[in-house]
């Protein structure tokens, strides 16, 4: 017989949690690899049940379509069968659909007639760079003539060198809107930079991203004591009076979920960045202790949605991608800054995940529950975005030094 040996520290070292955590990867992707197409181009979003929203010429968001390919492209990595057709699928309808032939630029959404919001948006094109750069990794044939596309767009439409951060919208034919710049755009900017970067190795997409988060990281988030402040005004002055009709891409005060995927994004940068910049550990440790004491619900569980500048729970619904970033952020702080409470962090986490968020029923996960984790469909009427559970599930099964495509490449997909 032979002896056991000690059970490994770290969750993320244990085969059966990382068997788990795979079998949930492989349920999202079951989900949504054959429901989400849409026969006449795109993606279709879900309804609870995994059945389309709407079927008569729904608008498809430019990021949701880009997340798809995204996703695709790391299931494909994997070796998943079907993977790569769904990376085609949405790469053809970025590129025949989304893409303003005549303005240039991509649609913030399209239809099957054609443009159904025509108006160019930050964080519709940051998701436009992450989808070139997966593709790039798997070989598509478009991903070349879209990653040299959407870079000259953001470098010669979005990019504002004078504070090192893209602008958040314009008109179809570039007339800016005026007043506004966006912490979230730029938050994902980075993401997709460092992912342009890892595909291609050109380090001018490392800078960018380098630049971003020491505006809103080291400099504004510092500032407000590691709360990350979502809304500014032309010169990058916090606006804490801002409000927005849209609470799904802007909401009022600030976002705890948003200061987890900081904490992530700092490390993964701090990694790629061949650890010049000393702030990004100290700033990604402040940001999830600031989450996790201020955002985290302690009677109930989950992260409140928003918070008021006295730090007062403001939107109190409990969202399935806050979760999610919390997994990817505190698995990233075991390994560059490993600490017992991050440890306890992540068991919480996905404890609460699989209690609450994972949809045992109908598959998929719930994307929003209330205060009191009964799921609602508020601000998400369905099951929309393989996106954030995807990559939760993925990202602790892999080293901490990258993108999902980047590490799953230099692993082999070996788990």
């Amino acid at each position: 017989m032979i002896a056991a040996g000690p059970l490994p520290a770290l969750w993320a070292d244990r085969p059966y949690h990382r068997k788990w955590l795979l079998s949930q990867a492989e349920a999202l992707m079951d989900f949504f690899q054959v429901r989400a197409i849409n026969p006449k181009g795109g993606f279709y979003d879900l309804d609870p049940t995994g059945a389309p929203l709407d079927t008569d010429n729904p608008a498809r968001g430019i990021h949701a379509s880009a997340r798809m390919v995204h996703c695709f492209a790391i299931a494909d990595l994997m070796g998943r069968p079907g993977a790569a057709d769904v990376v085609d699928y949405g790469m053809r309808y970025l590129w025949e659909k989304h893409r303003d032939q005549t303005h240039g630029g991509y649609f913030w959404q399209a239809n099957d007639d054609g443009p159904a919001d025509a108006s160019k948006q930050g964080y519709g094109h940051a998701f436009v760079l992450l989808a070139a750069s997966s593709a790039k990794v798997v070989g598509h044939p478009l991903a070349d003539r879209m990653l040299a596309d959407i870079t000259e767009v953001i470098e010669t439409r979005f990019w504002e060198d004078s504070h090192g951060a893209i602008a958040e919208e314009f008109s179809a034919d570039w007339q800016p809107v005026p007043g506004y710049r966006g912490q979230n755009s730029n938050m994902h900017l980075t993401e997709s930079l460092m992912a342009a970067f890892e595909a291609t190795g050109e380090t001018h997409y490392l800078r960018k991203a380098e630049s971003i988060a020491d505006l809103l990281i080291n400099r504004r988030a510092r500032e407000e004591g590691f709360r990350v402040a979502e809304h500014f005004n032309e010169n990058w002055v916090v606006d804490r009076d801002y409000y927005h009709v849209n609470e799904m891409f802007r909401p009022a005060g600030t976002t705890p979920g948003h200061w987890l995927e900081w904490a992530r994004l700092l490390l993964q940068l701090h990694a790629l960045g061949g650890k010049r910049h000393a702030w990004m550990p100290e700033a990604a440790t402040a940001l999830f202790e600031r989450s996790m004491t201020l955002g985290w619900d302690r009677q109930k569980s989950g992260f409140f949605y928003t918070l008021d500048w006295q730090d007062r729970p403001e939107k109190t619904a409990k969202l399935w991608w806050p979760m999610c970033e919390a997994a990817g952020a505190a698995h990233f702080l075991n390994a560059h800054v490993p600490d017992a409470f991050h440890e306890e962090s992540y068991r919480t986490i996905w404890s609460k995940i699989a209690d609450n968020f994972i949809d045992r029923d109908n598959g998929g996960w719930h994307e929003e529950l209330t205060e009191d984790l009964v799921p609602a469909y508020t601000l998400f009427p369905g099951k929309g975005d393989i996106y954030h559970a995807l990559q939760a599930c993925l990202i602790p099964l892999f080293p901490a030094t990258g993108s999902l495509t980047k590490v799953i490449r230099e692993n082999g997909a070996s788990l």
